[in-house]
């Protein structure tokens, strides 16, 4: 009986780490899937007029009709359409995530964002440049340390008063884990001038980002409808 016992313990003990054993493998799987940049073609949207019109998914269209539209080219970021409202639409790539983001170089990550004036003179700058330096061929490593760098010596702004955008594209893709996310608007800070906009309280629809190394705060604010005005779930 006993050892009826000890030999029963000893295949639940088995099957328990062989459980544990896959889970690790597939969480290990996750985080190295994208360890490295794509081929540069895997991040660009051939058609033009596709990139065009998803840039412009992220604002209703009283705003992202007349917005500037920018597109990515092989070395970065170029004015496809030049607009008269001083807001500017585009599409960001996965190299905008958080540098400790499994999706970091997930090529068919697709963010489209729409900045107001404010954003578009100080927040930005931080994407073309991401931009140019991963097309570049800097690894994540020397991406983190160039943007620390450029904020350091004020080569980069931090954001000015008043800088949100538009992220209520129904064509988002932050991942698979998060999908096209929620209809949201952001609103950015310098981080040492951190805002409490009730963010820690459960219930609040706004959440707090703060991603290094830039110094900068980040709030969203989730909405109730995508940008075509069609009802948004709820988060």
């Amino acid at each position: 009986m006993n050892a009826n016992r000890f030999a029963l313990f000893a295949v639940l003990v088995f099957v328990f780490s062989m459980v544990i054993g896959a889970r690790e493998m597939l969480s290990q799987e996750a985080m190295t899937k994208f360890p490295h940049m794509a081929p540069i073609e895997a991040y660009l949207i051939k058609d033009r007029t596709a990139e065009i019109s998803l840039a412009r998914s992220a604002a209703p269209e009283s705003v992202s009709r007349d917005a500037t539209v920018l597109v990515l080219g092989s070395h970065g970021y170029e004015t496809a359409v030049k607009g008269t409202n001083d807001f500017v639409c585009v599409v960001n790539r996965s190299w905008m995530l958080p540098f400790d983001n499994p999706e970091f170089w997930n090529p068919t990550v697709r963010l489209p964002f729409c900045l107001n004036p404010p954003a578009v003179r100080s927040v930005l700058p931080l994407t073309i440049k991401e931009a140019e330096w991963a097309l570049s061929g800097l690894t994540k490593s020397q991406l983190f340390n160039r943007t620390k760098a450029a904020f350091d010596d004020n080569e980069l702004p931090l954001p000015e008063p008043g800088s949100m955008c538009f992220m209520m594209s129904k064509q988002q893709n932050f991942g698979p884990k998060f999908g096209n996310a929620d209809s949201h608007l952001m609103f950015w800070f310098p981080q040492k001038d951190h805002v409490n906009w009730g963010a820690a309280f459960p219930g609040v629809p706004v959440d707090v980002h703060e991603y290094s190394p830039q110094p900068i705060t980040e709030f969203a604010i989730s909405v109730s409808k995508w940008s075509d005005g069609t009802p948004a779930p709820a988060d």
